[in-house]
């Protein structure tokens, strides 16, 4: 089996895609003075973003059916789909961590839409360079492999045991250290990140919240990035599925904005997968888990969950309303 299907063709397809993606999500939805998403235009663009994936995927298919057979493109493109679906769960994660940091720091829906912005394209960036290293670190030591399995494992059973942190986010390490080591305003001046006064450069609380949101990133795809390399090691697979779910983040974060409150069960069944995806690295020698079969555990665990917090939540409704 080739060590990646990635050639110029498909390279330069994805840039192209990628590029008019974001022209959409940065020119229509992202221009300056536009009012925040609503849940209804907010379900609409998940399903545009989510639609343009299952798109690339067929065209991908097609053209890895011409050239090199049936067999190779429906393994491919299955792979495809089992990343991105990984992808698009873990990432859910990412965003309850932004609306924590956007209502710690108080900053309003209008004002949230700049943060976003830089913060996809910082993601997509920091994603591109993480992937290529890992697919080097993969390439050139195969053993690392269980390293991935080993972490993934005890990370899904830490989140499953976790109770929730009630401390500040603003008492984080993190955050303190940034504070003091920066000029910076008491409030928000509008969409700036930078205000100058009396000569001197400060830093406004949006640029701290940026920040945040790029270093919440990088810790999340320390998790992500080795689960996907459990369903597949080709750079242009992994690096394909990953930036299509990150494409969609807005979109997701505006979606879920408003239930936040009401997914409390997402984070067992995240652990979940993340412990079946550990332990599918851990026996690559001894058992090899099919990717169907891997799409097929990640999708029932991700329905099965979502079931369980309808059922939870009703019970929570009906106590409520017979107190």
């Amino acid at each position: 089996m080739m060590n990646s299907v990635g050639n110029p063709i498909l390279w330069g397809s994805f840039a192209v895609v990628v590029v008019i993606m974001l022209a959409f999500d940065l020119l229509l939805q992202g221009r300056k003075g536009a009012q925040t998403m609503t849940m209804k235009s907010a379900a609409l663009w998940s399903l545009v973003w989510i639609g343009l994936s299952l798109l690339f995927n067929f065209g991908f298919w097609w053209y890895l059916n011409g050239e090199f057979g049936r067999e190779v493109a429906d393994a491919k493109a299955t792979m495809f789909l089992t990343g991105y679906l990984l992808e698009k769960a873990l990432a859910v994660d990412n965003v309850f961590v932004w609306l924590i940091l956007f209502s710690y720091f108080s900053i309003p829906a209008n004002l949230q839409r700049r943060v976003l912005i830089y913060g996809v394209l910082g993601a997509i960036v920091l994603r591109t360079g993480m992937i290529f290293a890992g697919s080097w670190l993969v390439g050139q030591f195969s053993w690392i492999l269980y390293v991935f399995g080993a972490f993934l494992l005890f990370t899904g059973i830490k989140m499953a045991l976790a109770k929730d942190d009630g401390g500040e986010v603003g008492e984080k390490p993190v955050i303190r250290w940034l504070r003091s080591k920066m000029r910076m305003t008491d409030d928000l001046q509008g969409e700036k990140f930078f205000v100058r006064r009396n000569g001197i450069l400060f830093a406004t609380p949006l640029l701290l919240v940026l920040i945040m949101v790029e270093l919440s990133d990088v810790i999340f795809a320390v998790d992500s990035i080795p689960a996907i390399f459990a369903v597949t090691t080709d750079p242009f697979i992994v690096l394909t599925s990953n930036l299509f779910a990150i494409l969609g983040l807005r979109a997701m974060y505006f979606l879920l904005a408003g239930v936040a409150e009401r997914f409390t069960m997402l984070k067992y069944g995240l652990a979940v997968i993340l412990i079946f995806i550990g332990i599918k690295m851990l026996l690559l020698d001894v058992f090899h888990i099919p990717v169907g079969i891997s799409l097929g555990v990640i999708a029932s665990i991700l329905i099965i969950t979502l079931l369980i917090n309808t059922w939870v939540n009703r019970r929570n409704d009906r106590l409520k309303s017979q107190e």
